[in-house]
């Protein structure tokens, strides 16, 4: 896991500039390259090097985070100029690429659970096939459709545009705050989900409670529709789920709870994930250009790879820190995002603030 995060902070960090630059499409025909590099190599080596696939695979989760996200709001805009709406489409797409991430994710489960079946042994490598032929298929379409990449600007101009419009905007810096925050509770949950879960000896089925996890996530999606339509204002909203998910995590790091209890607070937790992403999805879209979207969310998440790094260093290797104040840490990330997120409101009224995000730079 060191590996992993060491990987996703010193490189990752950088893929989201890369994409900018050269093209969405590429950098996502990346994202399945390497998991058919990590599918062939569990399938020719019978104990494959772990560094090697947490290296390729924490390398694609890093372009995962803002590849296609990107891609789509830049196809969204080549055709939405045209029929106009482009705001309420977006919307629309942003809580459904998160609901289909967690359905994805449940049958990917069922999936590589009927094909490992009851024997471990025989039945390891069949995951590894069906990874490698999804891989396959993605490249396969993306080829398909491929039509080349217009360079959108030169390196010297995207440095200044991304200087200007990104590093001097303060707007900017509390929201790409409250990602690293975000995304530092999530990943610090799904590495101590299972232990507390099991503590004291108890015996629990993991891979049950964990497609119900990514169920509420998808119900938590569905709000974001409900919210949008009540014209409440997305900062409000922010606010109010980071203080919830900070207030779960609190509970559960000082408070002894039986399994149920633990399973509705994950599920809480998970339902607020599922509505703060498509919200952050949508700032995004009010505040950064288009140019350099890929470039803020990557740099963005260094911060809460660089955290994770630390913690995992002090837990695992020094052991000078305990499990309970892991989650802490994620609790307090999540009021300081809450926190970022009134400052941000506060200076949206400040400023002369567009509902439309600037998408092509003028001279």
């Amino acid at each position: 896991m060191l590996i992993g995060f060491g990987a996703a902070l010193f490189v990752g960090s950088l893929l989201g500039l890369v994409s900018d630059l050269i093209g969405r499409k590429k950098t996502c025909l990346v994202f399945f390259i390497l998991h058919l590099i990590v599918g062939i190599l569990k399938m020719v080596a019978p104990s494959p090097s772990f560094w090697v696939a947490n290296l390729c695979l924490s390398l694609a989760t890093s372009i995962f985070s803002f590849s296609f996200e990107t891609w789509a709001v830049v196809e969204h805009d080549k055709v939405d100029s045209k029929l106009g709406h482009r705001q309420d489409i977006l919307n629309e797409t942003f809580w459904l690429m998160t609901f289909f991430e967690s359905a994805s994710l449940i049958g990917s489960q069922v999936i590589g659970n009927w094909m490992v079946g009851g024997n471990l042994e025989k039945g390891i490598g069949s995951p590894s096939i069906a990874a490698t032929l999804l891989a396959i298929l993605g490249i396969t379409c993306m080829s398909r459709h491929y039509d080349g990449t217009t360079k959108i600007m030169t390196f010297k101009d995207y440095r200044m545009s991304f200087s200007v419009y990104i590093l001097g905007d303060r707007r900017i810096w509390l929201l790409a705050c409250a990602q690293a925050c975000l995304h530092f509770s999530i990943a610090v949950f799904w590495i101590l989900w299972a232990p507390t879960l099991v503590a004291d000896g108890r015996e629990v089925f993991l891979g049950l409670i964990y497609p119900c996890l990514l169920g509420a996530r998808m119900l938590g999606s569905t709000v974001f529709p409900w919210l949008i339509n009540a014209s409440l204002r997305t900062e409000d909203c922010l606010t109010c789920a980071f203080v919830v998910q900070a207030l779960l995590l609190s509970i559960i790091a000082y408070d002894y709870e039986e399994i149920g209890v633990l399973v509705t607070q994950f599920s809480l937790y998970h339902a607020c994930i599922g509505l703060i992403l498509p919200l952050l999805a949508r700032l995004r879209t009010m505040y950064v250009p288009n140019e350099l979207r890929g470039g803020m969310i990557s740099l963005s998440l260094a911060p809460a790879n660089a955290a994770i790094l630390f913690i995992l260093m002090q837990r695992g290797y020094y052991r000078t820190i305990e499990n309970s104040t892991m989650i802490v840490f994620a609790a307090v990330g999540l009021f300081m995002a809450a926190g970022c997120m009134y400052v941000l409101k506060r200076e949206a009224f400040k400023g002369d603030m567009k509902e439309e995000p600037i998408s092509t730079f003028k001279d």
